[in-house]
């Protein structure tokens, strides 16, 4: 579900980010992430639902592929931010 777009008192376009703050571009995480903590995983997600960035932007600048965003987003919607837990996954899983 796309957020409805919003502008803050720089002029730069936000959405609500996971925590409830808002989440710019200049807030997401760099390109060269190699740890994704679940805040991260979860910020981009927001970003592509708030359109943001693009998913296509989004996969090709964190090198993810579409799967893995899915999977991202799924767990987000089946468990919340706690879903993206990577050592927790077998629990989770259907």
């Amino acid at each position: 579900m796309l957020q409805e777009r919003r502008l803050n008192s720089n002029g730069e376009q936000y959405v609500v980010g996971p925590t409830g703050t808002p989440l710019t571009l200049r807030d997401l995480p760099p390109s060269d992430t190699n740890r994704w903590v679940i805040r991260r995983k979860a910020e981009v997600v927001a970003a592509v639902r708030g359109g943001l960035i693009s998913l296509e932007d989004a996969l090709e600048k964190y090198r993810l592929t579409a799967e893995e965003f899915m999977a991202w987003q799924k767990a987000i919607d089946k468990w919340g931010m706690q879903g993206l837990r990577t050592t927790r996954i077998q629990s989770y899983r259907d």
